[in-house]
């Protein structure tokens, strides 16, 4: 099938477009190349996609209507899988605007593409940081989300309202889909494996917020982008059991669904170091930091609804994953920080 993929030179992106080559799809992929970090990562997990024939690329904007209305009237595609985003919790304290722009504007103009030419399933990225305020553990789509602690979070939760809206008003089948800390080769330069590991192969220190006292549901980069595409392929129908009494926040009487794809592992903060510290065989300067604002001391998957539904779940050992993260980091000519 045809999929549009935005993000598509993103972390998350590049991998789900070459699972999606690799079984013979085809994949228009869409991404406007900022610098939020090194550009020269994005165009290089692009290269990772050109030898196959069936990738088409579009250098535009989302929150561009025009751009976005004309990219849907000439290609048409079948399903749409939404991965540009303006991310990071800590960046949004900074620059609120970037958010609004891409993750507001832009999801609207993506919604308003796939209701005007037919699409079969729209899959788009929410974000563990939905659960915000919320510290029942572990963290399931039918709980409550109203308590965002930063705009990142904010903006994720309103996608997932919009979807709504879409589903129930056009029938446009959406999947929202709740990444839990997401990592990986080709990650992101912003993101804690990726400045750890490059503080201690240099031996700088690594700060270490809330004294190290936090928990993640670290997730390997390939289980998302199998759990992505399994997803992409189930599209959302209405509950059946849908009670209008008592709402079920995972689900509708519309083709609106919303998953949870973590590891359902939670890991300390502490262990993680550590665990980079054993793949590497150096050990870490740490410098202890209080909690930083926006952020959340734990969080942790409840991946039932996935399994059930979709028949998948992540499965990836830490220690496996982090062993190829580093393996990647090593070998990776190119040194973007």
């Amino acid at each position: 099938m045809k999929v549009l993929i935005t993000g598509a030179a993103g972390f998350i992106g590049m991998h789900v477009a070459k699972l999606l080559l690799e079984r013979g799809d085809e994949v228009v992929g869409v991404d406007n190349l900022n610098d939020y970090y090194d550009p020269r990562l994005k165009l290089a997990r692009l290269e990772q996609l050109k030898p196959f024939p069936g990738f088409k690329f579009h250098r535009l904007d989302i929150s561009e209507h025009m751009a976005v209305e004309d990219l849907f009237a000439q290609e048409r595609p079948q399903r749409v899988v939404n991965l540009a985003a303006q991310p990071g919790v800590r960046y949004s304290l900074k620059n609120p605007h970037a958010y609004i722009q891409t993750n507001l504007v832009g999801f609207g103009n993506i919604l308003e593409g796939c209701r005007h030419n037919g699409v079969e399933h729209l899959v788009y990225a929410s974000s563990s940081s939905v659960y915000g305020a919320n510290t029942h553990m572990p963290f399931s789509v039918h709980d409550n989300v109203d308590h965002p602690v930063s705009l990142y979070a904010a903006s994720k939760k309103a996608n997932e309202l919009m979807a709504h809206s879409y589903s129930h008003l056009y029938g446009l089948p959406t999947t929202g889909l709740r990444y839990f800390t997401v990592y990986g080769p080709w990650g992101r330069p912003d993101m804690s494996p990726w400045l750890f590991t490059s503080a201690i192969l240099d031996g700088r220190p690594i700060d270490v917020f809330n004294h190290g006292k936090m928990q993640r549901d670290f997730t390997y980069i390939d289980d998302i982008a199998e759990g992505t595409v399994r997803v992409l392929d189930k599209i959302a129908a209405p509950n059946p059991a849908f009670d209008t009494n008592a709402p079920d926040p995972g689900s509708s009487y519309a083709p609106y669904r919303v998953y949870n794809i973590g590891n359902h592992t939670p890991v300390e903060l502490m262990d993680f170091i550590g665990t980079i510290e054993k793949s590497l065989g150096v050990e870490a300067k740490k410098n202890f930091l209080p909690m930083q604002n926006g952020d959340v001391v734990a969080t942790y998957a409840d991946v039932e609804d996935l399994r059930r539904e979709v028949g998948f779940e992540p499965k990836t050992d830490l220690a496996v994953g982090i062993g190829r993260w580093v393996d990647w980091y090593k070998k990776y000519p190119g040194s973007f920080v």
